[in-house]
C-alpha cells in the first residue's frame, strides 16, 4: 500500500477472483467498490451519497462475481469508490477525480494539489492497471469484458435500456451479445453505445487495454435497478453468462 494515502486498515485496491484461471478471456469491474481511504474520511459526503450510483456501480460487483464463477474466468475488481479516483478514466483527465457527480459537489476533491492527485493514482489506479496487464501476461486472452451498471435516471433524463454494450472497434462483439440476449429474452431493450460511448479522453480499459491488443471486447452496462438484489443478479448472470459462453464458443 502507498504510505502517503493508504493505511494498514484500508483494503487493497484490487481483488482478484479466479486469478489462476486459464480461461481465454478476462473480466473486469472498475467500479465494484465504494471504499474510501481512512485518511480521506468520507470525502465530506453523507454515506447515502457513497452508497448511491455516484459512489459505485450498484450491483456490478455481484454480477461480475457471479459471471466469474459461472464461467470460471479471471476477474479483476476495484475496491475503492470512483469518487476517490476513477480507474476507468485516464489519470489526469477531468473525469479522473471528480469535483461533482450528478448534482452533488465533492468538496474534498475541489482543492487537491497535484501531489495529492498523484498519490491517488499511484495507490489506487496503478495497482488495478498492473493487475490487468498481469492477467493478459499470465495466459493468452482472446477477449475482454468489463461489467458496469447505470442509473435509470441521470440528470433528470430517463434511460429506458435494460443494458448497453459499449465499443468503438468491436461492434460485431456487441451485436453478437445483443443477438444472444434477444434470443433468450426478446422483450429486452438493448443498445450499442448507450447510455455512454467510448472516448480516449473519458475511458481507459477499452482504449488502453482492449483496442491496443486488437481483441474482441465490450464494456457491458446493465441498468442498476435490475441487479439491485440477488434475484436480479442471478437472472442477469444467467443471461450474460449464456451470451458470453456462446460468443466464446464461436470465437474459439
Amino acid at each position: 500500500m502507498h504510505a502517503s494515502l493508504l493505511q494498514s486498515v484500508d483494503p487493497d485496491p484490487v481483488d482478484l477472483v479466479n486469478a489462476t484461471s486459464t480461461a481465454p478471456f478476462v473480466l473486469l469491474c472498475e467500479h465494484a467498490g465504494r471504499a474510501v481511504p481512512a485518511s480521506l474520511g468520507n470525502l465530506g459526503l453523507d454515506d447515502t451519497i457513497l452508497r448511491s450510483h455516484r459512489g459505485w456501480d450498484i450491483g456490478a460487483e455481484a454480477l461480475a462475481r457471479a459471471l466469474a464463477m459461472r464461467l470460471n474466468a479471471p476477474l479483476i475488481l476495484q475496491r475503492y469508490s470512483r469518487l476517490v479516483i476513477d480507474s476507468n478514466r485516464p489519470p489526469g483527465s477531468l473525469e479522473s477525480i471528480l469535483n461533482a457527480s450528478d448534482g452533488v459537489c465533492i468538496a474534498a476533491n475541489d482543492t487537491l494539489s497535484k501531489a495529492e492527485k498523484d498519490a491517488r493514482v499511484r495507490a489506487i489506479f496503478y495497482p488495478m492497471d498492473r493487475a490487468i496487464e498481469a492477467s493478459f501476461a499470465a495466459h493468452p486472452r482472446k477477449a475482454a469484458f468489463s461489467i458496469h451498471s447505470f442509473t435509470p435516471v441521470f440528470g433528470g433524463t430517463p434511460r429506458p435500456w435494460n443494458a448497453g454494450f459499449l465499443t468503438r472497434k468491436s461492434l460485431s462483439t456487441a451485436s453478437a451479445l445483443i443477438n444472444s440476449l434477444q434470443r433468450l429474452q426478446p422483450e429486452l431493450s438493448l443498445a450499442i453505445n448507450e447510455p455512454y460511448s467510448i472516448d480516449d479522453e473519458t475511458d481507459w480499459f477499452i482504449p488502453r487495454h482492449a483496442e491496443r491488443r486488437t481483441i474482441p471486447h465490450c464494456l457491458i452496462e446493465v441498468r442498476n435497478d435490475q441487479i439491485a438484489d440477488e434475484t436480479g443478479v442471478a437472472l442477469w448472470a444467467d443471461l450474460l453468462g449464456q451470451a458470453l459462453s456462446d460468443f466464446m464458443k464461436e470465437l474459439t
